[in-house]
């Protein structure tokens, strides 16, 4: 029997409040796409097949918004709001699809309330967008659908998501600010190599006599970059993208560069306290949602963003399965401060650990804000010294053989 094919149709429309929405659907013609988007509750006015590009590409992709994170992040604090307020999940689903602006998310979301809709619950549609939806948070909502407490679980799940989206932009502002700034000086230094020092090099070919050594050398170097620079860049160019490729598919590369990060001063202090802020928001949250502990670790493991961090997590996990308790786990792993320690030693003998993992995560997080911000504040004066040392080199350099022209009048 021949396969039957779909094509990619654009469609504009109303919803059920006679709002305007677009969006794309699959389909095999357009009576077809018509009558899915009616039982959406869409009524269609304009529908037409979507052209396809060169190869096959459609035209509409290379403009196509990608699902990032903090799509996921809008969507669930929306949908928990919606919840909160005792909107039913099916108008929930339809309401927060009709006021995303990503026309990729909002595919989803409705493709999600059609699942719904058929009588999965949410959890299991949620999982069938696992780049989306990632494992922690299916679990998570898949237990507050099991407990009834959906609405709770929905809002817990949101300011997880929110913390965590917010603490990953602070550590990748703090990993990425310097290596702008480092490109910025670069970049400002081969322009003066490239472009200025040969003006002054073509002045100094009438003076008739030797040049100061700093002079020389900073021509030697104008002279190598404009008749090398195809191969210095092509040669960073290539360590760059073999860097990463080799982190992408080797563990063993990937792992050592963690290693790595957590040495570089100041960064490594930030991406460390990233570790124990996630170390104690995920365990927080999914042991308050009445997730095993056991299972909780390997998922807080999973979330650790380090390979050092993750391997002493599931070093937690193998201890706590044997019955060892978590506080006295966690120090003998000699990664944790003994702060993390101690607040989940309170907690155990209090009963109140989700409380003391909360504390946790919002000690760090707040001090993962005050290293980015005392970063960024210490940065700036360097990168001035360094412009000011590099540029201001260059300069004297070449105005020495004036100077000393001057002196010899």
């Amino acid at each position: 029997m021949a396969k039957v094919k779909t094509v990619t149709f654009q469609w504009e429309g109303t919803n059920r409040r006679g709002q305007k929405i677009e969006g794309e659907m699959l389909g095999e013609n357009s009576a077809i796409v018509k009558a899915q988007l009616r039982k959406q509750g869409i009524t269609p006015k304009k529908l037409r097949r979507k052209s396809e590009g060169l190869f096959g590409i459609s035209a509409g992709g290379a403009t196509s918004k990608k699902i990032k994170t903090v799509d996921i992040s809008i969507f669930l604090r929306q949908l928990a709001t919606m919840a909160k307020a005792g909107v039913p999940l099916m108008q929930g689903l339809e309401i927060v699809a009709d006021g995303l602006e990503n026309p990729a998310m909002q595919k989803i979301v409705l493709s999600i309330k059609d699942e719904v809709a058929a009588g999965n619950d949410f959890a299991s549609s949620l999982r069938k967008y696992p780049d989306q939806f990632d494992q922690l948070t299916c679990a998570l909502i898949e237990s507050g659908e099991q407990a009834g407490a959906l609405e709770q679980m929905l809002d817990r799940v949101a300011i997880y998501k929110e913390k965590s989206e917010a603490l990953r932009q602070k550590i990748s502002k703090a990993l990425k600010y310097p290596i702008v700034i480092l490109i910025i000086a670069s970049i400002v230094t081969v322009i003066l190599l490239v472009k200025v020092v040969p003006t002054f090099e073509s002045m100094f070919a009438d003076f008739g006599s030797e040049l100061p050594a700093a002079t020389q050398v900073v021509v030697a170097m104008s002279k190598w970059l404009q008749a090398n620079w195809l191969v210095l860049f092509g040669s960073i160019a290539g360590v760059v993208v073999s860097m990463k490729q080799a982190i992408k598919k080797s563990q063993k590369v990937s792992d050592e560069v963690d290693k790595i990060k957590l040495k570089l001063p100041v960064v490594g202090n930030i991406i460390q306290k990233g570790a124990f802020a996630r170390f104690g928001r995920v365990l927080s949250t999914t042991f308050a949602a009445g997730v095993p502990l056991v299972d909780a670790l390997e998922s807080v493991a999973e979330a650790s963003g380090n390979v050092v961090y993750r391997e002493a997590i599931l070093r937690i996990r193998d201890d706590v399965s044997t019955g060892v308790q978590m506080n006295a786990s966690i120090r003998a792993t000699g990664v944790f401060p003994s702060m993390v320690a101690q607040m989940v030693a309170i907690g155990e003998e209090s009963g109140a650990l989700d409380a003391m993992l909360e504390k946790v995560a919002s000690y760090y997080e707040e001090e993962v804000d005050n290293l980015v911000d005392g970063l960024t504040a210490m940065i700036e004066p360097l990168v001035m010294a360094f412009l000011g040392v590099v540029v201001g080199g260059m300069l004297i350099a070449m105005y020495l053989p004036i100077f000393a022209m001057g002196d010899a009048m």
